[in-house]
């Protein structure tokens, strides 16, 4: 064992792809920083990063419709798909300076252009998706959405979807073909790849036990191997805890101020998977429904094409599972770990404003994968039990926290980022649109963290985003060049 410190600029905990992405970012930007990298694991994007346990959707905002809500006047509000899309287009324009950069290749292994779909069925469903549709299309950024609740050319566009539905049933959708599936998994891989080509220091089987404030202000960590044979001693100016679900406790463990009054609570999701071929070639688009009354905004079912390994697949789901872990590799004591003396009033609050949630979650559990099956069914009508199999998906940790607007014990559904007054350590919490958004988020991280950097980094910034700054939606001259230029390096067209 050694008591010997290891110095590094920075440090990044947890191998997904929020760490790949930070990582890429820092080191375009301060190329002789040292970064240390640390992961449980036994190599990258293998909790919430990996193709199988992420939806893999390029969050866009084109079919959830979890982000266009009704207002009491029967407008819809699209300021939050707005905002969604708005960063999802950074995370490809980062993308595509690293493939124009050869920083990583073969940008087809991780993102291909498929449809993406909002499906509903009832008369009142369809009128809310064509008034969505009518706002949606007046913005730049969604322009070339159709909609139609004409059966013959649902049809064409959804056959599977389609078969043997009731003549004269309530039905329509929206489609758009500038949707993508991207394989996080994939691109966590090759940024983590790109990242041991500039000498980062990666270190797999390793595990973060503590951290403390050091006397300069760095922060020391302590890191234990899987075996628990080898201690060291590392200390960096600045940490980043991109560690997923595991990220509550290591925020917990730094003592800030900033990550008091947070609980988390975990859910699991559970997906159909097609293991008939024939019935997954029939199917070619992401199509997202509307969640049941009651539901939270995370259940919103989804039929998706995926292409996973360049072989295309069809999932459903996703159904809510539940486990005291905050990761899939975690450990059943987590979720009681995280139970603070500064948080227990923050979650006894949430227990009880979410009963809602809990019935759901209850209801949930019990379900046989018949009744499963039965949920599939209101998507294709005729799918055969044997041709699907039950996989389970991903833990995520949503944010309990204190809010001016929600008050004590607030749900929060989305991602954020904590951090330390003084900027030497953030966090990144929550779960959707989380990946697709990472390079946004990271940005975030960048200006919250870095503010003395900022301006001397900020050219080399708009070389990496050229919307930096900018909103697209108002620049309709600028999102025309930018996705001309983005969908030719991912190669999208």
């Amino acid at each position: 064992m050694s008591n010997r410190q290891i110095k590094s600029d920075v440090i990044l905990i947890g191998a997904g792809i929020m760490s790949a992405t930070l990582g890429t970012m820092l080191k375009e930007l301060a190329p002789d920083w040292k970064i240390t990298v640390f992961e449980q694991l036994d190599k990258a994007g293998e909790e919430s990063s990996h193709e199988l346990n992420n939806a893999g959707t390029g969050h866009a905002a084109l079919c959830e419709l979890n982000y266009t809500s009704e207002k009491k006047d029967g407008s819809i509000d699209i300021s939050k798909a707005i905002n969604v899309n708005e960063q999802f287009h950074v995370s490809k324009q980062f993308w595509s300076y690293l493939v124009n950069n050869q920083l990583i290749n073969n940008p087809q292994d991780f993102i291909m252009p498929l449809p993406h779909m909002s499906l509903v069925q009832g008369a009142d469903n369809v009128e809310f998706l064509k008034k969505r549709h009518e706002t949606m299309t007046k913005n730049p950024l969604f322009q070339g959405m159709e909609f139609s609740d004409n059966p013959e050319k649902l049809k064409e566009w959804i056959p599977l979807i389609m078969q043997d539905r009731p003549a004269d049933e309530a039905i329509a959708a929206t489609k758009i073909d500038t949707g993508t599936d991207v394989n996080f998994g994939a691109l966590t891989r090759m940024l983590f790849d790109h990242l041991k080509n500039k000498d980062v220091d990666i270190n797999y089987n390793h595990s973060v036990q503590s951290m403390k404030r050091t006397s300069d202000g760095s922060w020391e960590v302590r890191v234990h191997d899987k075996d628990g044979c080898k201690m060291e001693y590392h200390t960096a100016k600045f940490v980043f805890l991109g560690a997923g679900g595991g990220s509550l406790e290591l925020l917990q463990k730094s003592g800030i101020p900033e990550g008091k009054h947070i609980g988390g609570f975990p859910i699991s999701g559970l997906f159909l998977v097609c293991k008939n071929q024939e019935v997954a070639e029939q199917h070619h688009a992401k199509v997202y429904g509307k969640a049941k009354v009651g539901a939270p905004p995370m259940s919103v079912p989804h039929l998706d094409t995926r292409y996973i390994d360049n072989k295309k697949s069809l999932l459903f789901g996703p159904f809510a599972g539940f486990s005291p872990k905050f990761l899939k590799t975690g450990s059943n004591m987590d979720l009681f770990a995280s139970v603070k003396p500064h948080n227990i009033t923050t979650l006894l609050a949430a227990g009880v404003k979410e009963m809602g949630l809990t019935k759901y979650l209850i209801q949930q559990l019990m379900l046989s994968k018949e009744q499963r099956m039965e949920e599939l069914r209101e998507f294709i009508p005729n799918a055969k039990s044997d041709d699907w199999d039950i996989i389970v998906a991903g833990q995520r940790v949503q944010v309990i926290k204190d809010t001016e607007a929600g008050g004590k014990g607030t749900l929060q559904f989305g991602t954020e980022v904590v951090n330390a007054s003084d900027g030497s350590i953030a966090a990144l919490l929550g779960a959707s649109p989380g990946a697709s958004t990472a390079v946004h988020v990271m940005l975030e991280v960048i200006n919250k963290c870095f503010p003395q950097h900022v301006q001397e980094w900020e050219s080399k910034i708009k070389e990496m985003i050229p919307s930096y700054g900018k909103s697209l939606a108002e620049n309709p001259e600028l999102l025309k060049k930018i996705n001309e230029s983005t969908d030719e390096a991912l190669r999208l067209k």
